[in-house]
Parts: C-alpha cells; sequence; structure tokens
C-alpha cells in the first residue's frame, strides 16, 4: 500500500512510478487541529504545509522551533522524509521537534508512538519514506516567536573565511537562525538571525513582498568591495523571514522565469511568481520531464562540519554549480537508533550542502543537443 496523492503534488522531483504497482490509499488530511501553549505543542495533519503554520502561530506568538524555508513543505513529507532550518544547529533536524506521531499501521490499527511509547516505531519513522505506516497526525514543540529577525550578513572573499566564520557560529551557538550561500568557489555571504520585537525603521527589510528582489540576489549584493569591513544588519519581519526563499524557490525560479528578479517584472507581475511547483509539474511535457531527470539537480549532502572544506571540493568538481545552500545541523543522539545518527557517541553538528539547479561541468553542446532532438 502506499499514498494515493499524485507525483506532481509533491514537492520533490522523484518520479513516483512505484505508485501505479500498490493499492492506493487517500490521506487527504490538511487540518492543524490543536495548539495547546501549556504543554508548548501543535498537533497537525500530515499535509499541513509550513506556510498554514506560519499563519495560524505567529500572529498568536508562537512558531515551531524548526520551520523550513519553503511555503509549500508538508509536515508529513519532513517527517518521513528530511527537514532543516536555520535554527537546526540548536535544535536538531524536523524530527528532534517532535513529540509523538499516530500512524496507521498495515493491518488498519492505529498506533501513536512517543520515545517512552512504541520508541523503536517514534525513532524510525523519520526517514522511513512511508514505508512504516501512514501517518496521520503529530504532536510538535513550538516555542515563543518573536515579530522581526535580526540578520547580520558576513561576505567572505576566501573559502578559508567562510568555513571558520560559518564554523564558529554553529558551535557557538550564540543565534537562532544561522544560514550560508557560496556564490563562487571562494565567495559567499554567512548570516546570523535574532528573533527580536524591536527594530530599526531604516534598517526594517520586508523580503516577502512580491516587488522586493529575490532573496538570493538580495544576499549577493554584500559581496561588494564597499561592504568589506563593514557590519550589516537588517531587521526583517519573523514570517517574511520563514518563507525568504519561497518566491525564488531558492534559485530555480530563474532557470523558469529569466526576467523574474527585473524591477519592472517585479512591480507589475511579481505577484504571480513563484508559480506552484504542483502545477509546474503537471504542466511539464516527456521532452521537459527528460531535460530534468538527465540535467538538473536537488541533492543534499549531510557531512560532519569538519568535513566542510572537502565536501565543498566535490561539489565543486562533481557539479560546478553555483549557489550552493549551507545549513548547520545537530544530529542528536538518541537512546534507540534511527535512521540517521551521529558518527561519535554524543551529539554532532553537521552541515547539509544543497545544490539546486543546472550544473555546469557538462558540455554545453549536449545540453543543446539534447533540447532540440529529445523525442
Amino acid at each position: 500500500m502506499c499514498t494515493a496523492r499524485p507525483g506532481w503534488q509533491t514537492m520533490s522531483l522523484r518520479v513516483g512510478k512505484y505508485k501505479s504497482t500498490l493499492k492506493n490509499i487517500k490521506v487527504d488530511l490538511h487540518d492543524i487541529l490543536e495548539v495547546d501553549t501549556e504543554k508548548k505543542t501543535v498537533r497537525v495533519e500530515p499535509l499541513v504545509t509550513m506556510g498554514q503554520v506560519t499563519a495560524m502561530l505567529n500572529p498568536i506568538g508562537w512558531t515551531l522551533a524548526i520551520l523550513p524555508e519553503l511555503d509549500d513543505l508538508t509536515v508529513g513529507g519532513l517527517i518521513m522524509g528530511f527537514g532543516i532550518e536555520g535554527s537546526s544547529h540548536k535544535y536538531g533536524l524536523f524530527q528532534h521537534i517532535c513529540v509523538s506521531f499516530e500512524i496507521v499501521m498495515a493491518d488498519g490499527s492505529l498506533v501513536k508512538c512517543t520515545k517512552d511509547e512504541n520508541p523503536e516505531l517514534f525513532y524510525n519513522i523519520p526517514w522511513s519514506h512511508g514505508t512504516l505506516g501512514f501517518l496521520v497526525a503529530a504532536e510538535i514543540k513550538i516555542v515563543p516567536a518573536r515579530k522581526y529577525v535580526q540578520l547580520k550578513y558576513t561576505p567572505c572573499h576566501s573559502r578559508k573565511e567562510l568555513i571558520e566564520t560559518f564554523t564558529k557560529a554553529s558551535l557557538e551557538n550564540k543565534c537562532e537562525f544561522i544560514e550560508g550561500l557560496m556564490y563562487s568557489e571562494n565567495t559567499g555571504v554567512v548570516m546570523q538571525g535574532i528573533m527580536t520585537d524591536n527594530y530599526e525603521w531604516s534598517k526594517l527589510n520586508s523580503i516577502g513582498h512580491y516587488y522586493k528582489p529575490w532573496f538570493f540576489t538580495h544576499v549577493a549584493a554584500y559581496l561588494d568591495k564597499k561592504y568589506i569591513g563593514k557590519e550589516i544588519v537588517e531587521y526583517i519581519p519573523l514570517r517574511h523571514y520563514y518563507h525568504r526563499h519561497t518566491r525564488s524557490i531558492f534559485w530555480e525560479i530563474q532557470d523558469i522565469v529569466p526576467f523574474g528578479n527585473n524591477v519592472f517584472f517585479r512591480y507589475l507581475l511579481g505577484w504571480m511568481v513563484p508559480p506552484k511547483i504542483a502545477l509546474l509539474k503537471i504542466t511539464e511535457t516527456k521532452a521537459t520531464k527528460k531535460l530534468y531527470e538527465l540535467h538538473h539537480v536537488v541533492q543534499d549532502m549531510l557531512v560532519p562540519i569538519e568535513h566542510l572544506d572537502s565536501a565543498l571540493n566535490v561539489f565543486h568538481n562533481e557539479f560546478l554549480l553555483y549557489p550552493l545552500w549551507l545549513c548547520p545541523m545537530k544530529v542528536l543522539k538518541t537512546p534507540v537508533r534511527g535512521l540517521i545518527n551521529p558518527t561519535k557517541d554524543s551529539d554532532e553538528m553537521f552541515v547539509d550542502i544543497g545544490a539546486y539547479g543546472n550544473p555546469q561541468n557538462k558540455s554545453i553542446f549536449s545540453f543543446f543537443f539534447f533540447l532540440f532532438f529529445v523525442q
């Protein structure tokens, strides 16, 4: 058995051909069931999105401890697959802020699991991709929210400087959010954020508005030489910060709408961007589907932070694809071993390196041959 949700409705680029050989079960559960501010938890169904969560929790002063960046990511996908965000250096992975899961097993029984009740199931559901049962509800930790994120940008003009800045910030654990964007082999920007209720009007940047520049292009501007040695701080509304990569789907939208960041397009038609990924997937042709399968990369590598330098070499040599997304994450040691564990006998800091787009290390002639002659 498997869920009946068609592949075009998911965020994943995986082609779910296996579903045609299995019994499809409809699991259309989209609701936030309960917010308990005394227990500091929220109980939700699996198809609740991060956009729903922030719209519900932020106005009442709460948020998820880990809230992945894209608006349409679902709770079920983040639990059964992989969930990470700029606060993961502090709280771990999305699975680590989950208090309980409710699962319908293959025999039709409903099983609740926590770290004390059915712990083997509780610790192995994350990363299981739905192979252990159908997730129907999850209880997740929430933390107090503030109105703004004070975001400090540190431009780096050498890989050594970037790795040292990024590693130090991740291990010191003095801020709520840490993120890095690499724009070339030796340049990038490290960002550190803290939540606050106060802001400086001159430094307020509501980046979520449709007419604003895409976030990754806004950050790239700070690599200009005029910012060397200067402290760069902005104040971003919390919900805008959480969904900072939504409008540009990180930076994938530039391959779909190359002129989308043009100032005239943003002000006139920016409200139309981004198109829903589900719409893009259901309307793609066989040719474009093959193009994505053979020439497009959506790849995350999770490595101990001390191996960041050698991992970046692999990405540069194999993909030659920038920007790269860097996000630190603490992998917690748990009483029962799950499907991801620290390499040491204690909590361990990892880093997620994300490569999204078309690699540049292949011959451009073969690319155009494929584009024009594929059947």
